[in-house]
């Protein structure tokens, strides 16, 4: 069976740990140029990510001169779609008009466990 898309949960994505936070948009882009559908759900503290200027400032690795926020952007590039949890946005104090543009919409655990519960979608959490 051909998947159909992917799910990706940014649960523990901490802009305070930005070593871990090129992956799952490396992830989010490949799938996406393989024509599946992509959805990246920001919930807990990776809300942040979405909050202008923040991921600009974030390197994964000295080593690269990439941002988080390019890595983001390759996603978007490639057709990732991005979800943002209002919970988490609350608990942030942050609304979904504080986000950029991509950002802004909602996307809770309901649509985030629908899509992991499809036969036709995988899901991967970071």
């Amino acid at each position: 069976m051909k998947r159909a898309g992917l799910a990706i949960l940014l649960w523990a994505a901490d802009p305070d740990d930005p070593v871990r936070l090129a992956t799952p948009f490396a992830h989010a882009a490949a799938a996406a140029a393989l024509d599946m559908q992509v959805e990246v759900y920001f919930t807990a503290r990776a809300v942040l990510l979405l909050k202008p200027g923040v991921a600009e400032q974030l390197r994964a690795s000295e080593r690269f001169d990439k941002s988080i926020a390019d890595w983001m952007q390759d996603a978007l590039d490639h057709g990732a779609r991005f979800f943002v949890c209002s919970d988490a946005l609350a608990a942030q104090g942050l609304t979904q008009e504080d986000l950029i543009p991509a950002g802004r919409r909602h996307g809770g655990a309901v649509q985030y466990a629908s899509r992991a519960a499809h036969s036709a979608w995988a899901a991967l959490v970071f």
